[in-house]
C-alpha cells in the first residue's frame, strides 16, 4: 500500500501548472471562449485540459451551460488553492529575478490617473535615481481596475483611491489630494473662493469615464442633493477636460494639484474653485495583496513612496501653519 508521502508526490506530478492557470482564467472570465481569447489558445485545447484535470481529481469542477461555466463546490475549493499556488510561484519568480544579470528587480505598478498626473512622475523619478537596477512597469487604469489587477496578481502594487470596505486588499497611505471645480475665467462661479458641488448642478458638465472615482463621487453627490448632473461630454483625460471647458462646453471636477501642473499651458483662461464638500478631500493609497510578502524590490518602492508622501504631508502642514 503506498504511503501518504508517495501519494502526495504522485498527486503533485499529475497536476499540471498550465492547466491550473487556464482553470483560473476560465473561472475569472466565466467562459472557456473568453479565456481562450485572453490566453491565446484554442478553446478546444482548454476544454481538453479541464477534462483531464477533472479526471485527475476524479470530480467535476465546472457546470457547463450555454452562457458559460459555473463552479462546482470542488471547483471553488480548487480555485482557492490554485490562486495560492500560482501566487507563490509569482513571488518566487520575482525574488529570484533580482539575482539575474542586468535588472535586479522588477515591479509592476498599476495606478489611477490622479496619482499618475499629480505625484508618481516625481516620486518614481527620484526612486529611479536611487535604485537604477530596479525596473518599474507602470500602467494607468481606473481605480476599480487597479484593485482588480492587484487582486488577480496582474500587478504587484496598486496606487489609487480605495473606498471604505470596497476591497479586502491591504493598503497603506500615500498622498492626499483635493478636488476642485474648473470653470472658464468669465464663468459666474469664477469669482468664488469656494463652492458646494450642488451649486454647480445648474450648469453643463464635462465628465471623466463613468467608472472613474471622480465621476462616481460627483454622481453620488448629485443624487444626495436630489439632482442629476447635466453631463454633456465624457473624456478620458484631464487635459482633454480642460480643453473642453476652455471652449465653453461645460465645467468639470478634477484634482487641484493636477490643474496647477497643467496651468502653464492654460494661462488665466480657466479658474479652479475649491469644493467645500467633504468628499472632495481624498486619500490616494498604496495597495497590495500582502505587503510583507512582496519581493524586495517592490518593498523598497513602497517604502520610498510612503516616505515621499510623509514628506509632502509635513510640508503641507508647515504651509498651513504659516498661512494661519
Amino acid at each position: 500500500m503506498p504511503s501518504a508521502t508517495t501519494s502526495e508526490r504522485t498527486f503533485a506530478r499529475r497536476i499540471d501548472l498550465t492547466s491550473l492557470q487556464l482553470f483560473v482564467a476560465v473561472c475569472e472570465l466565466g467562459s472557456i471562449g473568453r479565456a481562450a481569447e485572453r490566453e491565446f489558445i484554442a478553446a478546444s485545447a482548454i476544454s481538453k485540459r479541464l477534462s483531464d484535470l477533472e479526471a485527475t481529481l476524479a470530480t467535476p469542477l465546472l457546470y457547463r451551460h450555454t452562457r458559460g461555466v459555473d463552479l462546482t463546490p470542488a471547483g471553488e475549493s480548487l480555485l482557492h488553492h490554485a490562486r495560492s499556488v500560482l501566487y507563490s510561484l509569482e513571488k518566487m519568480q520575482g525574488e529570484l529575478s533580482e539575482y539575474a544579470d542586468g535588472v535586479r528587480g522588477h515591479v509592476r505598478v498599476h495606478a489611477n490617473i490622479s496619482a499618475i498626473v499629480q505625484f508618481l512622475p516625481e516620486d518614481l523619478g527620484a526612486f529611479r535615481l536611487e535604485r537604477e537596477e530596479i525596473k518599474i512597469d507602470l500602467e494607468e487604469h481606473l481605480s476599480t481596475e487597479v484593485l482588480r489587477a492587484v487582486h488577480e496578481g496582474a500587478a504587484d502594487l496598486g496606487v489609487c483611491h480605495v473606498a471604505p470596505g470596497a476591497s479586502d486588499l491591504q493598503s497603506l497611505p500615500y498622498r492626499h489630494d483635493r478636488l476642485v471645480l474648473i470653470v472658464p475665467a468669465k464663468h459666474v462661479l469664477a469669482p468664488r473662493a469656494e463652492v458646494a458641488f450642488s451649486e454647480s448642478l445648474d450648469h453643463d458638465h464635462v465628465g471623466l469615464h463613468t467608472n472613474s472615482s471622480i465621476y462616481v463621487a460627483t454622481r453620488q453627490a448629485a443624487l444626495d442633493a436630489g439632482r442629476t448632473i447635466k453631463l454633456r461630454i465624457h473624456v478620458t483625460g484631464l487635459d482633454a477636460m480642460c480643453r473642453m471647458i476652455e471652449n465653453g462646453l461645460g465645467i468639470g471636477v478634477m484634482p487641484g494639484h493636477a490643474f496647477e501642473l497643467m496651468r502653464g499651458g492654460i494661462g488665466q483662461r480657466l479658474i479652479a474653485v475649491a469644493l467645500s464638500d467633504g468628499w472632495a478631500r481624498r486619500e490616494i493609497r498604496l495597495v497590495a495583496r500582502d505587503f510583507s510578502t512582496l519581493p524586495v524590490a517592490a518593498r523598497s518602492l513602497v517604502a520610498h513612496l510612503q516616505a515621499a508622501g510623509e514628506t509632502a504631508d509635513r510640508a503641507a502642514a508647515g504651509d498651513l501653519a504659516l498661512a494661519t
